[in-house]
């Protein structure tokens, strides 16, 4: 038996522009369908460009340099997209982590005066880190 093509499922409505829902899931080798209302999945409402930024982003293992590599883009623009897909995804952007200089000056001071030694001095600024 030969299938039909599947097709991208439409997160909005062409006319208005609004959100779909889904209705209605049928599986094809049982028959059974199964109707209520059901969200589309987040991932469905992404652009085309934007699915395929997220999969060389995935292929990467996140690594933004590749990512620059692998599409020829600048890193403002790869770090841009991202930006975007995180919205579009309704995702906030982790923080980012703060260094502690203020720690670490403290380590080295604590090093230069004679309290710590080296090795000490280099296992707390990894723990800073």
């Amino acid at each position: 038996m030969k299938s039909n093509p599947m097709h991208r499922l439409p997160a909005y409505d062409p006319i208005s522009g609004q959100p779909l829902i889904v209705t209605e899931l049928t599986s094809e080798e049982s028959g059974i369908s199964l109707r209520g209302r059901f969200a589309v999945p987040r991932f469905a409402k992404l652009t085309d460009e934007q699915s395929h930024f997220l999969e060389t982003f995935l292929r990467c293992r996140g690594v933004l340099s590749s990512v620059e590599k692998e599409m020829g883009l600048s890193y403002p623009t790869v770090r841009n997209r991202l930006d975007q897909l995180l919205s579009a995804l309704d995702l906030p952007p982790a923080p980012e982590p703060k260094e502690d200089i203020e720690g670490k000056r403290r380590i080295l001071d604590q090093l230069e005066s004679g309290e710590i030694s080296i090795d000490e001095a280099k296992a707390r600024i990894r723990e800073t880190r």
